[in-house]
């Protein structure tokens, strides 16, 4: 089919005034492939002769044509083709692409990533609960592709949180968690989630993924559901879609894929959101960080950088006192909190990051910067040296893709950061073993269905359970985003006196991962914000229970139906087979039955014939 290829013939529009007295008119001759890719453009001069007014009008509809061919998509220098086309190169793209490539039952599968930022180092610092980092060890021995030990490059026994300054907690309290939390090597991961011959291998496992490479990016943005712009820049049909990726260099090679999967991030060209249920915009986690080296030649305790332990992760430190009282430093800081997030790595190496959890709209990065500077100033903590800068920001909630797309969102553009927290790895990761098992089981089918694959694969990653369970905790992202520092330190206070088990599953938020299991049904959400209300201040708690009414007020069904049975489950992304059949076939069969054996009617209408579907 792609080797079939027509000519359009497009008669150029004259003006008005120049249809009378020009002594020439071109045509110009487009060719385009069978996914409407121009391959050529030619013009040649016609004698010119006089034309009606129909013609005229006739002349501009096609000279529109003539010039949207020439305006649109760049001809093609190479073709490949493959199974899956994944689009892009982060920890979600990698992730995928390695577990659809790997060893399987059904055989093996061709998988091309692309990304023109393929070689681009990571920029973000990954921390995440250890238990949480075994499961997804576990996952990806399951599929034959195991993780190293270099993954992680720091283990701390515990996690610190400071929550002083409100409801009677000393400033300088700590709350510390017996969970374990791990800091990621991004360098590693990402080489353990690459082919061989794209990286330098440096350690056991780096580069036993098996998909293929291409340095191009698309070109496409969707109009609408599977409609892109430049016209023929994307194209699908019955059997899988074409899409023009283009090199840093302008080379464009045109790429056969049965199913595209786009982890180009949050704000992605080509994954449209969904409409059909009204949504909340995203809020934003921004943060500003530094890797340093602090000076360690008159400190008291060598284990300890200011307040932060070293041989503990501190999650949170909400505390204000770095601020003068009554300051309008103090004052910002008191209506749009920001947190200290603290690494000790080794030596006198620690990564610091100052954090605004989620806000709509989002706290600025210099805020940030300076706030973190004002604290480290307080803490007596001095940097003698910056390693590295990181400037975070990650949309967090606002509403899922749209149904019925063919291209399928993962990761970032298919809004899978947790809503209330900003986790993602680890979601990302997990998710990528039932979405690869769901795509993989539908390019083994004889009879492959791309709308039903995509479908497949989008149901995997946001099943109804799984959309219930984020509605929930949508609701905490909108709830933290309107609370002052005072209210901050008392929900997450109260957040860490439930049991493990219960916080730990909330900040989880994906099936798979440890203790999601006690957040997946109606039930055991309801149980968990009644435990949870339980454990926060009056005045917090009161807060909260207003908060429930109002937001299942103003946007309806999605709260109340994720902690109760009688409003089901959210609508999900499961294939539905479009009928072939339209109108009432019995009827036209009857009437055709009828008609033929009609002494007087001898032509059947056009509605009662028999077409083929």
């Amino acid at each position: 089919m792609l080797n079939n290829s027509f000519a359009a013939t497009v008669v150029a529009l004259l003006t008005p005034s120049a249809l009378a007295f020009a002594p020439t008119r071109q045509i110009a001759s487009t060719t385009l492939n069978a996914q409407n890719s121009i391959i050529s453009y030619q013009s040649s001069p016609l004698t010119h002769a006089p034309i009606s007014a129909r013609s005229a009008i006739l002349s501009k509809r096609t000279s529109l044509f003539a010039q949207a061919a020439a305006d649109s998509v760049p001809a093609p220098t190479s073709n490949d083709s493959c199974d899956v086309l994944v689009l892009g190169s982060g920890p979600a793209a990698r992730s995928i692409a390695t577990l659809l490539a790997s060893p399987s039952s059904n055989g093996s599968f061709d998988i091309l990533l692309a990304d023109t930022n393929y070689d681009r180092r990571w920029a973000a610092n990954y921390g995440v609960w250890q238990d949480e980092w075994q499961s997804i060890l576990q996952l990806y021995s399951s599929f034959k592709q195991p993780l190293g030990a270099s993954c992680v490059d720091r283990l701390w026994e515990v996690t610190d949180c400071f929550f002083g300054g409100s409801f009677d907690i000393p400033v300088e309290s700590r709350m510390r968690l017996d969970r374990p939390y791990c800091r990621v090597d991004r360098d590693a991961l990402r080489r353990q989630l690459s082919p061989k011959d794209e990286i330098e291998v440096k350690n056991d496992g780096d580069g036993n993924a098996n998909y293929r490479v291409i340095r191009s990016n698309h070109i496409s943005k969707a109009t609408a559901v599977n409609i892109y712009s430049p016209a023929g820049s994307m194209v699908h049909d019955d059997s899988g879609s074409t899409v023009l990726l283009q090199s840093k260099d302008g080379d464009v090679t045109q790429v056969r894929a049965k199913l595209i999967v786009d982890c180009t991030g949050h704000e992605s060209r080509i994954v449209l959101k969904d409409d059909r249920v009204k949504s909340i915009p995203p809020g934003f986690q921004i943060a500003y960080g530094v890797l340093a080296k602090v000076d360690e030649s008159d400190i008291p305790d060598s284990d300890y950088a200011g307040p932060y332990y070293k041989e503990a992760m501190t999650l949170f430190d909400y505390r204000t006192d770095h601020f003068p009282e009554g300051s309008n430093e103090l004052s910002k800081a008191e209506k749009a909190p920001t947190f200290m997030y603290a690494m000790p790595l080794d030596g006198n190496r620690i990564f610091f990051e100052e954090t605004s959890l989620v806000a709509r709209p989002a706290v600025s990065f210099q805020e940030c910067k300076e706030r973190y500077l004002t604290r480290m100033e307080h803490l007596g903590i001095t940097i003698t040296e910056i390693e590295e800068e990181e400037f975070c920001y990650i949309p967090m909630g606002g509403p899922l893709p749209a149904a019925d797309q063919r291209v399928v969102g993962f990761g970032g553009a298919a809004a899978m950061v947790h809503p209330s927290t900003g986790y993602h790895l680890c979601r990302a990761m997990m998710a990528s073993g039932s979405a690869a098992e769901a795509i993989r089981k539908e390019l083994a089918n004889d009879n492959f269905n791309p709308d039903r694959a995509a479908a497949s694969a989008y149901n995997a990653i946001w099943s109804p359970t799984n959309i219930a369970q984020r509605n929930f905790a949508v609701f905490g992202g909108e709830f933290l985003m309107k609370q002052n520092v005072e209210g901050l330190r008392g929900f997450f206070d109260g957040f860490f006196k439930l049991p493990l088990e219960l916080w730990g599953g909330f900040l989880a938020g994906w099936p798979g991962l440890p203790n999601n299991e006690n957040h997946e049904t109606w039930w055991a959400r309801l149980k968990f914000g009644l435990s949870f209300v339980s454990k926060l201040p009056p005045q917090v708690a009161l807060d909260m229970l207003v908060s429930i009414a109002t937001y299942s007020i103003t946007e309806g069904v999605p709260l109340p139906q994720s902690v109760s049975p009688l409003l089901g489950l959210p609508d999900g992304y499961e294939y539905k087979e479009k009928s072939a059949a339209v109108g009432d076939v019995a009827a036209k069969s009857e009437a055709m039955k009828m008609i033929m054996e009609s002494k007087v009617e001898e032509v059947v209408p056009v509605a009662f014939e028999q077409k083929e579907v």
